[in-house]
């Protein structure tokens, strides 16, 4: 369907592809992995023409429809969020108009030939028609902005009117409406919670029939959609057939093979440069002097691919805290309204924290969870109720909102060393590079950074400190699967307590001991891990 072949692409002076070929056949679900910066973006902006390659060919079969996903989800404006959504399938819209048309005709009188041609115009259509899903274009259109958490009673609300976030969900609505061909997806669950993961998880697994190429940071999420890899890095693109846990193990068996196989060539190339060395002035052995240097310019070397080293760095050990960290009783919230009046978020909750414990704190979007976070935090005052923290407890706060407050013109060094003033200058350098801001990296200032790079700089100051609980609002926002793994480490190696919200399902799984599910205002509590949480959940919705 899509052929990329022998394609080379560079960025300035950086080569980002040389001589690589994949392609995108039919019904076929390909994750694209690769450190940031090896261009995926670019894999995608080829595919969809908006850049053009240096060298090789790109061949797309006719007709093919493709729909791309990106975070820059343009300007909003003028319309509905349904009408928004179902503006990207215009021409499947004029299509039925056009049929409509040749329905009309088909009543006026006209002589064979015409009408034959008629017809065969109109069983083109129509089945083009079918193909998009014309016939039930609203009706899916719907379904999908539903799936994606915004429902009837938004379909009609100005697409300005909604936040960034919830743009994003219209663009991802959009594209996943027009029912394309190929679907192209950069990041598509950024800004979902779990419910709308969960969803769209299915709806790619069971109801899309297309081929898909995609980009994820959420590893539960590439593993159920994706049957295939592609990993973008080393100029070229290399291709591994299975799920990204299978990629993951295959990719470090292939590098222990070329490792081995490196290490043979250095060993025969030695061998052979030696003999080189020692009889080049003999003239007995000229001949074969020259032949193994003639064998030797046509070896083509085996290069070991740059791996990005992860620093292990021993965070200080916190100071104990009392057994008890944090209680709280009738716990209650509500937020003034502009018309006047209040919205109650949550009420009469009532629990507590010991000394240790990781914590998850989950439920749909909009049921109150960050607003928990808020109050146990001490970022905003209860309604109602209180919140105690236990003795000797030092509370670290990770919101959205602080990445806002690192100094732009700072450097990460800087930003890191203001937090631990006494350390040396190798402990910071040592700290960084564990987030992984290595080498010259230290000095990019913060306004010169990504969100995900400074959602690492804040964490890196939060486990610095002497903190012995940390309240975590989505920490795995903005950040790939490799920083995801890093901090999920640092976690499971931090002795003190935790208390989270976090859409990464594998993370939760991987961490957490206890969940509180906060639902129509009312808290339940799970003396299980994530896993437990969800066995127990889908058991009493059975029931």
């Amino acid at each position: 369907m899509i052929h990329l072949s022998n394609i080379s692409r560079q960025h300035g002076s950086q080569i980002l592809f040389q001589n690589a070929s994949f392609q995108i056949l039919p019904g076929t679900r390909t994750g694209l992995v690769g450190p940031n910066g090896a261009g995926k973006t670019t894999v995608f902006r080829l595919i969809t023409g908006e850049e053009a390659a240096d060298g090789g060919e790109i061949v797309c079969a006719k007709k093919t429809v493709i729909g791309y996903f990106s975070q820059d989800v343009g300007e909003m404006s003028g319309r509905s969020a349904l009408e928004e959504v179902m503006a990207a399938s215009a021409e499947t819209v004029a299509l039925g108009e056009k049929i409509r048309e040749m329905e009309a005709a088909m009543c006026e009188p006209m002589d064979d030939d015409a009408m034959a041609e008629l017809l065969e115009r109109y069983g083109d259509a129509t089945e083009a028609f079918e193909h998009r899903g014309g016939y039930d274009l609203e009706s899916r259109a719907q379904a999908v902005l539903t799936g994606l958490g915004i429902g009837p009673d938004a379909y009609g609300r100005p697409v300005e009117s909604f936040s960034g976030g919830w743009k994003m969900r219209i663009a991802l609505a959009r594209i996943l409406t027009l029912n394309p061909d190929v679907l192209l997806l950069d990041e598509p669950t950024n800004h979902l919670d779990v419910e709308s993961i969960v969803w769209l998880e299915n709806w790619l697994v069971s109801e899309f029939k297309g081929a898909i190429l995609m980009t994820s940071h959420d590893r539960d999420f590439m593993n159920r959609i994706v049957s295939r890899i592609v990993e973008v890095g080393n100029r070229t693109l290399t291709t591994y057939g299975g799920n990204y846990d299978f990629y993951l193990r295959e990719r470090e068996i292939r590098r222990e093979q070329l490792l081995a196989s490196h290490r043979r060539q250095q060993e025969m190339l030695a061998k052979e440069e030696e003999f080189i060395a020692r009889f080049a002035a003999r003239a007995s052995h000229a001949a074969q002097v020259q032949s193994r240097v003639k064998k030797l310019e046509k070896i083509e070397r085996i290069e070991i691919p740059a791996e990005q080293k992860t620093v292990r760095f021993e965070f200080t050990e916190p100071p104990r805290s009392g057994d008890d960290v944090v209680k709280f009783d009738g716990l209650a919230k509500a937020w003034p309204l502009p018309e006047g009046g209040e919205k109650s978020v949550f009420g009469g909750v009532s629990g507590l924290i010991r000394r240790g414990e990781k914590v998850a704190v989950v439920g749909v979007n909009g049921a109150g969870k960050s607003t928990f976070l808020k109050v146990v935090a001490g970022e905003t005052a209860p309604s109602a109720g209180s919140v105690a923290l236990g003795a000797n407890v030092n509370l670290g706060y990770f919101s959205q909102q602080a990445m806002d407050v690192l100094d732009p013109k700072k450097s990460v060094f800087e930003t890191v060393h203001d937090v631990i003033p006494q350390a040396s200058i190798g402990v910071v350098r040592n700290l960084c590079a564990a987030f992984l801001f290595q080498g010259d990296a230290v000095d990019k200032r913060i306004d010169k950074l990504s969100g995900g790079e400074k959602s690492r700089v804040v964490l890196a100051t939060l486990l610095a400190r002497p903190i012995n609980l940390l309240v975590l609002d989505e920490p795995t926002n903005h950040l790939d699967i490799q920083s995801r793994e890093i901090l999920l480490e640092a976690l499971q190696n931090f002795t003190g307590t935790v208390v989270l919200v976090s859409h990464d399902r594998h993370f939760l799984r991987s961490l957490v001991g206890r969940v509180f599910e906060i639902d129509h205002g009312e808290m339940r509590t799970y003396e299980g891990g994530y896993d437990y949480y969800l066995e127990k959940t889908e058991r009493d919705r059975a029931a």
